[in-house]
């Protein structure tokens, strides 16, 4: 039996968000393997592509199915990513087994890790439906969307893969020639192969560049005007979709994945140097009317549920599921800096009597100051192309206070006169101020292969403990090589 997806658009409701989403069916049991995917039905995927309405539909559908619990929405950003860097104080540790000791083969942990698997996968399919038709169909394009949409799902595809490559295969730094993950590129009943880790990180990069390429067409690089009146306002918005300078930012991300420090450095630097991601005014932070960090993001989903998320996960009154740190390890995160402008206005105080020191992050808290600065849960942000830089910069010539000084000055933190005495533990801890409940802490340990973790005892290298085993399906049905 092979595991198919059925691909149908389901239209919303008046009044909700103006686009379909993709439904996706459960995925079942299968003798082959999560990967074994393609359309039910041939037709319907003619059908949802007969037109350009059917192609923003059906990226739209792609998009939404990130913002779930099993990945975006929490484990792969707030969740297993930063229970696994122990950002947390109090967390629900019976969601998590055994997780935060780097063990993977409880029931917990195995049911994690087969979801974030197979939900990936099922979106890379849904974009490779999309790709796998676009071309044939260039006619039914207006202006520059042919470009625009393809470039999209060429990085999207490239993102969703280095975040699997980043679970499960090990870092450059350990052997990049170490069997890791299929990357899946079209539609087919065919198993896809395994690839070692250097041959998936340089398909990511050609996906990278091709969606580099076509994205140069793209409003927020051209800096054409977009109203709600050209092609009823598709490219606003643009922070919300793999844009441009959001490419140039996954890219600078893969770039230090694969230890090539100079272009990394060079991708970062274009996002900087546009000035198109102000630094988060302090006024709009202080009312909570830009909890997210809005205009930083490169990248960002919309997530219409996101009171719900700060109600389950984050809610001042206490919830048997909430995530917070205590008043002693904020400011130990925050080096005392009690005036650092994420320790003063991006945490809230419990209200509950009983947990009074708890700290609760606002990043996933709906904001109030408009549509523009609601609803956004970052994936990409500005302040992470300064701390590249700044490693980049470090690594090249000794120095890299330009970038962390930047940041710090953005954050009302006085400048480093001296480059520290352990470059690298200061950069951990400014990812670790800044980036706190985003899921990239874990992921810059894994790449500077670093024995140990703040907050924990353990030796994660000996326990193998940054690279997730391959769900059961695969090592069994596709006979997967050993990928830790």
């Amino acid at each position: 039996m092979n595991t198919t997806i059925l691909y149908k658009v389901r239209k919303m409701k008046k009044g909700l968000l103006p686009f379909c989403l993709l439904a996706l069916l459960p995925l079942l049991a299968s003798c082959n393997d999560w990967l074994s995917v393609q359309p039910n039905s041939q037709v319907e995927s003619d059908e949802l592509f007969s037109d350009e309405r059917g192609y923003k539909e059906a990226l739209a559908g792609a998009y939404s199915s990130m913002v779930a619990g099993s990945t975006y929405a929490k484990e792969m950003t707030f969740g297993a990513m930063a229970v696994l860097a122990h950002e947390w104080t109090n967390y629900p540790s019976s969601s998590y087994g055994d997780m935060p000791a780097y063990d993977y083969s409880g029931s917990v942990p195995t049911g994690l890790i087969t979801s974030l698997w197979q939900n990936m996968y099922n979106t890379i399919a849904n974009v490779n439906n999309i790709l796998s038709h676009i071309d044939a169909d260039k006619n039914v394009f207006k202006s520059n969307n042919y470009n625009i949409i393809k470039g999209e799902a060429l990085a999207l595809r490239a993102f969703l893969h280095f975040d699997l490559l980043r679970c499960f295969g090990v870092s450059f730094e350990v052997n990049s020639s170490m069997p890791s993950i299929p990357f899946v590129s079209e539609m087919s009943y065919k198993v896809s192969p395994q690839l070692s880790v250097k041959d998936v990180a340089q398909k990511i990069i050609e996906d990278l560049l091709a969606a580099e390429d076509l994205l140069k067409v793209d409003p927020i690089l051209t800096g054409e005007e977009i109203t709600e009146l050209i092609d009823n306002g598709y490219l606003m918005n643009r922070q919300m979709h793999l844009n441009y300078y959001a490419v140039k930012g996954l890219q600078a991300r893969v770039y230090m994945w694969t230890k090539e420090y100079d272009k990394a450095r060079a991708a970062a630097n274009v996002v900087i140097t546009s000035e198109a991601f102000p630094w988060a005014d302090d006024g709009l932070l202080q009312q909570s009317n830009d909890n997210s960090l809005a205009t930083e993001q490169l990248f960002g989903l919309n997530n219409v549920n996101l009171q719900t998320l700060a109600d389950t996960y984050f809610n001042l009154e206490y919830s048997a599921s909430n995530f917070s740190l205590d008043q002693a390890s904020l400011l130990e995160y925050y080096d005392n800096q009690t005036a650092d402008y994420r320790y003063l206005y991006l945490f809230k105080n419990s209200t509950n009597a009983d947990q009074i020191d708890y700290r609760y992050l606002q990043k996933y808290t709906p904001s109030g100051g408009g549509s523009y600065y609601t609803n956004k849960l970052p994936l990409i942000r500005v302040a992470e192309m300064y701390l590249i830089q700044a490693e980049c910069d470090y690594r090249s010539s000794g120095s890299g206070l330009d970038g962390l000084n930047a940041l710090r000055a953005a954050r009302n933190v006085g400048s480093l006169e001296n480059n520290p005495d352990d470059f690298y533990a200061e950069l951990i801890r400014e990812y670790r101020r800044e980036l706190i409940g985003e899921g990239q802490l874990f992921f810059l340990y894994k790449r500077l292969n670093r024995s140990s973790i703040i907050g924990s005892d353990a030796d994660v290298i000996a326990l193998k403990g940054y690279t997730f085993p391959l769900p059961q399906s695969e090592t069994t049905a596709a006979q997967r090589q050993e990928n830790r």
